[in-house]
């Protein structure tokens, strides 16, 4: 007989699941994911984290439990790190952790391989059914046709993305972190699509012989396109992987709403904010990276809501500093014929330009590290942009990197998820569900990442003429014809691409 468990979620009612059912043996069939915020405990106060596993698990789930799957909105998640005993924690395990990140070229020569990388993840270009089996050769040709530009961006920030030097400075110092708070504990860094990949990361984890592992993507707010991509990659490999089956682990999906978090951007903002001359009269414009804009209308994807949420704390805690000052929020970095996020930054400074705004404060609130879209989406070209339309001061929040408030509250994150982790079940690997831990958008996961199914398409309503539907169903013809196009140049070794030295002549 089958029981219920019911899953609260604080989410807006579009991001609400049903109520998940469990099985005889404790077993959700939509995602195999507890998200638990044990509000009596001692332990954690209000810590929220997801303890995943694939398959069945050995221990039944008491389905009397209420399973919390997000704090109160506008509630800030406190570390309760300092009342939980660290010994009896680790014990003698060996802890790990994994950080996930997007990864960048560290030389001019790395840029062209990178994006085909980038653009070779379904995740980044979402192809029909039919079209499948041309995901990397459109790869290939979208990253040779796009290095040239690409490469003058990466010289202009020194010639390659400081991604991956900052990213392991912060493993270096959470590192320390953690075993200043008594949790000695080796952390890897796991990029998407470049050095070092997350497989070698999981390489260099079993060679250690790491028993327990915390799954930390890098991406404060969860999107699919960015946790979920790298999430889903590690759910491959730990499906074909014996030693990994049976190794511990959780993940924490987003922690854009804890409490350092938001301490430690309300702290760079008001720096920055004493820079300018009248502070009470910059404008605090909030610069998140886009997502198209049917992940969130129609797949689910929290991205937009955790955003607007993580803006929502960090101007309540400026709050209460005394700081007031106007704010808003736009999306940057949209590419290809679809619709994104709005609104979109670059018409967002023309519109302030257009409005009399004087004094501009940007603040990378998606990026915890420098690289391309912040040294120079937004310190060059969006500045340019912002002068041409009349901003006469400017200035831009550097992001977190190792600040250490910010690293001592990862820390904290840490430790506050190892009693949730949980074991994977050795049998039935084919059955696995995914790894992707959100509870608000479980069962659409479950399904995209298990059958692959396709994500909703941008638009809906086929129309002809100069309208947003026309030009996207344009794109997608012209898509096409690039396709049949790149194909018949392949087969035959001739073309325009051979001629023009984009393809290597036969």
């Amino acid at each position: 007989m089958n029981q219920s468990m019911n899953i609260r979620i604080q989410a807006p009612p579009s991001l609400l699941p049903p109520r998940a059912k469990l099985s005889s043996q404790g077993t959700c069939p939509c995602i195999r994911v507890q998200m638990e915020a044990f509000a009596n405990s001692n332990l954690l106060k209000t810590a929220l984290v997801a303890r995943c596993s694939f398959g069945l698990s050995s221990t039944p789930i008491n389905a009397d439990r209420t399973l919390k799957c997000s704090a109160q909105l506008g509630a800030l998640v406190t570390s309760g790190s300092q009342d939980v005993t660290t010994n009896a924690l680790v014990g003698n395990e060996k802890i790990g952790v994994l950080l996930l990140n997007l990864g960048g070229p560290e030389t001019l020569d790395d840029v062209q391989p990178f994006l085909f990388n980038l653009f070779a993840d379904p995740d980044i270009i979402r192809l029909p059914r039919l079209f499948r089996f041309l995901q990397k050769p459109l790869a290939q040709f979208i990253s040779v046709a796009r290095a040239p530009k690409s490469k003058e961006g990466y010289a202009s920030i020194g010639g390659g993305s400081p991604l991956r030097r900052i990213t392991d400075d912060q493993a270096e110092d959470l590192r320390k972190s953690l075993c200043s708070k008594n949790v000695p504990a080796k952390v890897y860094v796991g990029m998407r699509y470049w050095h070092p990949f997350t497989e070698e990361a999981i390489e260099q984890i079993k060679r250690d012989g790491i028993t327990k592992l915390v799954v930390l993507p890098l991406y404060p707010q969860f999107s699919i396109s960015t946790s979920g991509s790298s999430l889903r990659l590690l759910e491959a490999i730990f499906r074909e992987d014996e030693y990994l089956v049976n190794m511990q682990h959780t993940v924490i999906p987003s922690w854009y709403q804890r409490e350092g978090y938001i301490k430690a951007m309300a702290n760079l903002i008001e720096k920055e904010l004493e820079k300018f001359r009248s502070p009470k009269e910059v404008m605090i414009f909030f610069s998140a990276h886009g997502v198209p804009l049917a992940y969130v209308e129609e797949a689910g994807d929290p991205y937009k809501a955790e955003m607007e949420e993580c803006v929502d704390l960090i101007m309540e805690d400026l709050e209460k500093r005394k700081i007031n000052n106007s704010y808003t929020l736009a999306y940057q970095s949209r590419v290809g014929p679809v619709e994104w996020l709005r609104p979109y930054t670059d018409e967002t400074i023309i519109e302030l330009g257009r409005k009399g705004v004087k004094s501009l404060l940007a603040v990378p609130i998606s990026f915890v590290s420098e690289h391309i879209e912040t040294l120079e989406e937004i310190d060059v070209e969006y500045k340019e942009l912002a002068l041409e339309s009349g901003i006469k001061n400017w200035g831009r929040v550097p992001a977190l990197g190792c600040e250490p408030t910010f690293i001592s509250d990862l820390a904290d994150a840490v430790i506050d998820s190892l009693p949730y982790v949980g074991a994977m079940a050795v049998s039935n690997l084919e059955a696995r569900q995914s790894l992707v831990p959100l509870g608000s958008v479980e069962e659409l996961l479950a399904a995209y990442d298990s059958q692959r199914r396709e994500l909703p398409p941008p638009v809906v309503v086929w129309e002809w003429g100069w309208t947003k539907s026309a030009e996207t169903w344009n794109g997608r013809v012209a898509m096409l014809a690039v396709f049949f196009v790149l194909l018949l140049e392949l087969a035959t070794g001739k073309g325009f691409l051979h001629q023009w030295g984009i393809l290597p002549l036969a």
